[in-house]
């Protein structure tokens, strides 16, 4: 293909990079390794008023004398969340002294995991942290979740710096190391996290389908 302009040189543009070209300034901004939402650095998406196990309300302002902030998707109904619960109670116990806020949230719809059944397992567990239901589930969309449990940590400036599973292990490994909370500590020491992105495990969140509008 020959490009040329009055005044100019006529050149000559292999078709094929022209098409790459294209692709390049049309293709949407790459997310994640493994979310198709977030990337790292990017600011933590907000939420507002959502209903707790406590009664009360809750949004991310609310935190904002937090040195980090803690996001879990979990679920009542989840092995998997329910075998993390007793870790992110004492993670939370842990690290709460040194001003880092631990917040779980549920989106998922069925009644075992609504808002009552929620109230009936923070009061049995002793929560220390809130339990907060979004029955909209705009605000997992927004975070890119798709599983329980699946965790995030926002820095002071509320950016992603951690994204992923609270144990598990690496590709090759037998052992498993605490994702999470070496997250944390990276955080409040102002270092750069060695294992900024993991793989969730867990059950998949039951996110609606929308219905398509009938014509």
């Amino acid at each position: 293909m020959k490009v040329s302009s009055k005044g100019l040189r006529s050149i000559t543009v292999p078709a094929g990079f022209l098409v790459l070209l294209i692709a390049l300034t049309t293709s949407p901004a790459r997310a994640g390794k493994y979310n198709r939402v977030l990337s790292l650095g990017d600011q933590g998406p907000v939420f507002n008023d959502l209903p707790g196990t406590d009664d009360k309300t809750y949004s991310l302002t609310d935190f904002d004398d937090a040195k980090a902030v803690v996001i879990v998707f979990t679920c009542n109904t989840c092995p998997y969340a329910v075998d993390a619960e007793k870790p992110l109670i004492k993670l939370a116990k842990s690290y709460q002294p040194k001003g880092v806020q631990l917040v779980a949230i549920n989106v998922n719809l069925v009644d075992e995991d609504r808002l009552p059944a929620m109230k009936q397992r923070a009061a049995a567990l002793k929560l220390p942290y809130p339990y907060l239901w979004d029955q909209s589930q705009q605000i997992a969309k927004d975070y890119g979740a798709i599983y329980t449990p699946e965790c995030y940590v926002l820095d002071a400036q509320r950016k992603v710096v951690y994204m992923g599973a609270i144990t598990g292990k690496l590709p090759g490994q037998t052992k498993s190391l605490p994702f999470l909370s070496q997250a944390i500590d990276a955080v409040l020491a102002g270092e750069k996290l060695e294992h900024q992105e993991t793989p969730p495990i867990g059950c998949r969140i039951r996110l609606q389908r929308q219905r398509r509008p009938r014509k």
